[in-house]
């Protein structure tokens, strides 16, 4: 199984699959509206306008798994849109550890444990995907997303 295997499901409903970011850098992350994490909304957004015109996407997946989402994808969405500005993708909240979790988080502990093994710690957990799917690096909740800025310039550069 590949990352384009997995499907995905936005705040409306809407079903895809991944395979539609081939070729293209993603960082896909789990959220949570009223976590300490949150004003990483702006950054995400920030580094996706900075560079969604040379292929990367981010990918919003809320979590109430640590009690600090609101009550539904839509709400969660609308959240992040006003008061953060965010305009990347946000999905139907998803557990992202458990036996109910999002089988695309499986995969990606699979493929980047982090300090703790596979678990996600915590909300604003950050995966980046490299273009040909594979999964590049894991950044902890606590790190600031500017910092995945060198690795995605690196990322692009390859793509050259």
């Amino acid at each position: 199984m590949s990352i384009y295997d997995y499907k995905a499901t936005l705040e409306n409903g809407e079903s895809y699959k991944l395979d539609k970011y081939k070729g293209k850098i993603m960082v896909i992350v789990n959220t949570a509206t009223k976590c300490g994490f949150a004003p990483q909304f702006e950054e995400l957004e920030k580094i996706y306008k900075q560079f969604k015109d040379s292929g990367l996407v981010v990918l919003g997946f809320p979590s109430n798994q640590f009690k600090q989402e609101l009550d539904s994808s839509q709400a969660a969405a609308e959240a992040c849109r006003t008061t953060y500005g965010v305009t990347f993708l946000m999905h139907e909240i998803n557990d992202v550890n458990g036996k109910d979790e999002l089988p695309l988080f499986s995969y990606l502990k699979d493929n980047a444990p982090g300090a703790i093994g596979k678990s996600i710690k915590w909300n604003f957990t950050k995966f980046l995907v490299k273009q040909d799917g594979e999964v590049a690096k894991r950044y902890a909740p606590k790190t600031d997303p500017e910092k995945m800025i060198p690795d995605i310039e690196e990322l692009l550069q390859l793509q050259k």
